[in-house]
């Protein structure tokens, strides 16, 4: 019984890095579903839909996306404390702001010259996501192998 009590303890109150890198996700996810929000609300009232490819990739890559992302990392502190966590947030909130205003450029001017710009930020989101899949593989493990090995470090 202590067993279960302490393998609970320590997955709700992993370490101090676990949790700022699974809140930092979470919290900027909010950030990205109040702007895909702002984007959906001006065009629904404006009827003016040229934006609607910037509201459903601000909503999938940054909202939907992060947020389960910041799951992850919060119920896996392996993958948490691995440097490929740090570089997919990193990667991902570098190029998604400025994927998204290269396009809100491109699509305001017409001017395709700005597809230069969308196209190094969206290699950097996907570099994030890449780190995201590698981090995943090597880090995260099914919930009978964390139990067990939870087990071990709470019996020593």
């Amino acid at each position: 019984m202590l067993n279960y009590v302490i393998i609970l303890w320590n997955n709700i109150h992993g370490g101090k890095e676990v949790k700022k890198l699974g809140a930092r996700f979470l919290k900027i996810a909010v950030v990205y579903f109040i702007i895909a929000i702002g984007f959906g609300i001006y065009a629904s009232s404006t009827q003016d839909f040229r934006f609607t490819g910037v509201h459903a990739h601000v909503a999938l890559l940054g909202w939907a996306s992060l947020a389960l992302s910041g799951l992850i990392y919060h119920l896996f502190p392996k993958a948490a404390n691995h440097v490929l966590g740090k570089l997919h947030f990193w990667l991902h909130n570098i190029g998604l702001p400025f994927m998204m205003l290269f396009l809100v450029i491109l699509i305001s001017t017409g001017n395709v010259k700005w597809e230069y710009g969308i196209i190094p930020s969206a290699i950097l989101v996907a570099l994030g996501v890449i780190c995201l899949l590698i981090n995943v593989f090597m880090n995260v493990s099914d919930s009978k192998q964390i139990s067990a090995n939870s087990s071990k470090d709470a019996s020593m």
